[in-house]
């Protein structure tokens, strides 16, 4: 795995904490936006940890967990979309942003399990 994915996630992360401080300050909206907030961060944090994984199953297991992370957070960009919080411009901003980090996460856990075998 390259610096890609993980400098990709480290921006993401920090979108998503502008975005949190956007959404409390002009929308008023605190519930979702802290579920996004934790979610969108996270991402970057299990790609960071697993840099120091022991083994391939060790490695995957943090890639797994980040490619959670990035479902959980497109679910709440989703929930926030739709309820009119946020508008289309801003949501496919954000999601484009995520699909493009999950992307990398499916396709690096597929080649590590390949070349594991």
């Amino acid at each position: 795995m390259g610096n890609v994915l993980l400098d990709k996630s480290v921006d993401f992360a920090v979108r998503c904490v502008k975005f949190y401080n956007y959404l409390c300050d002009e929308k008023r909206e605190y519930v979702m936006s802290k579920q996004m907030l934790r979610s969108g961060t996270s991402i970057g944090a299990n790609i960071s940890e697993s840099q120091g994984s022991q083994s391939n199953p060790d490695f995957i297991a943090r890639l797994h967990i980040s490619l959670k992370e990035a479902k959980e957070t497109s679910y709440w960009l989703l929930v926030l979309y739709r309820s009119e919080i946020i508008n289309e411009t801003e949501y496919n901003s954000m999601n484009d942003d995520l699909k493009e980090i999950i992307a990398l996460l499916v396709s690096i856990i597929k080649s590590v399990k390949v070349n594991s075998q």
